[in-house]
């Protein structure tokens, strides 16, 4: 294996923002346009230093293009993070402080939630600005809201892809090792229960690994043993970065495929899963649920056009893999050559891209 000779994408747009009267530290990237608005959640997170958040937003807005390119959205890519304050705030007004600095960026910029915001603080963006998804859902039958369990869906259905191809058998034959318990984590804990798949989960939260056992009977372990658990398939559901030097030798899976994001701490990390026998599948190609949800919410599609194209995340994980093998790619470099290509033909030829 190799790495891709594609070079990175840079960031269109990078504005710093503070509101002094809120407590707003926040960073917007608008990485890419090429394909339409830069669409990507909000994080609300305790990072250090702005160094530290303009790293988080950067990566995790070129991410972003890449999932809603292979995805098939009108959507190009962005993120913004902010820092939590370390003092008492209005939260209400914080999160109305940072809409009106979406609402400057004129619709280049389209925000929705990520870990540590919830719909009711996008209903607070949405007073300043109509740029903006994941809303609380108002009535049956309707998309928006917690875009969790759209996310554990493209990855369980992902996550039956990889067992088949590299285990050569189903996920009820499985034993599937989870890093992270939360909305999302837990929602595909109870499809691969439903599955009759294994389960062995982990989190910092111990209430929510508690619930998650008693549901499903999933075994529980430390947060630091989750990694080197006896299982198959290794799913991270938490924060990023989880794939490092100094973890790939730790693991016994023989599959990644799981919903965080930017799971490679870098590039070489995915050839050192290749070069373990370790299939990984690229995590901005599985976890597309979420903002294929917020796409159908600001878009106005109906929930049955979203969930099929849901559906089709196994068939994109698919054509990820025949490239990867057939290229002599790691997945992550495939997946990156794929997406890279269609943002470039958008820069070119719009219309060559939507072909």
């Amino acid at each position: 294996m190799t790495l891709d000779t594609d070079h990175a994408l840079p960031p269109e747009d990078v504005r710093i923002v503070r509101d002094e009267a809120s407590g707003l530290d926040a960073i917007i990237v608008v990485h890419s346009t090429a394909l339409g608005p830069a669409a990507g959640g909000c994080r609300l997170w305790s990072y250090a230093d702005r160094t530290a958040m303009a790293a988080d937003a950067c990566r995790l807005a070129e991410g972003m293009s890449y999932k809603n390119a292979l995805a098939g959205l009108p959507l190009g890519g962005g993120k913004a993070v902010m820092r939590a304050p370390d003092r008492a705030f209005d939260r209400r007004g914080l999160f109305r402080a940072f809409g009106r600095a979406v609402e400057k960026l004129k619709g280049s910029y389209l925000t929705a939630e990520d870990v540590g915001t919830t719909p009711e603080d996008m209903a607070a963006v949405a007073l300043e600005t109509r740029y903006v998804a994941g809303l609380p859902v108002r009535g049956s039958g309707l998309v928006g809201g917690d875009p969790s369990p759209w996310t554990a869906r493209g990855v369980f259905l992902s996550m039956q892809v990889t067992a088949e191809r590299r285990l050569e058998r189903p996920l009820k034959d499985c034993t599937v090792a989870i890093q992270g318990v939360g909305h999302v984590g837990a929602a595909l804990a109870g499809m691969l229960h439903g599955a009759g798949a294994r389960l062995i989960v982990a989190d910092v939260n111990s209430a929510a690994v508690s619930r998650v056992a008693v549901a499903t009977g999933a075994t529980v372990a430390s947060v630091g043993g989750i990694l080197s658990a006896e299982a198959e398939i290794f799913a991270p559901c938490a924060l990023g970065a989880v794939i490092r030097h100094d973890t790939v030798g730790k693991l016994r899976a023989r599959v990644v495929c799981g919903a965080a994001n930017n799971q490679l701490a870098d590039a070489e990390d995915g050839l050192r899963l290749a070069d373990r026998g370790i299939l990984y599948a690229p995590d901005y190609v599985v976890n597309a649920g979420g903002i294929i949800n917020v796409a159908a919410e600001y878009l106005g599609w109906t929930p049955s056009g979203a969930a099929a194209l849901i559906e089709g995340t196994a068939d994109r994980l698919v054509r990820v893999l025949d490239l990867a093998e057939a290229a002599g790619l790691a997945p992550h470099a495939a997946a990156n050559r794929l997406a890279r290509q269609k943002i470039a033909a958008a820069r070119s030829s719009p219309l060559a891209a939507a072909a």
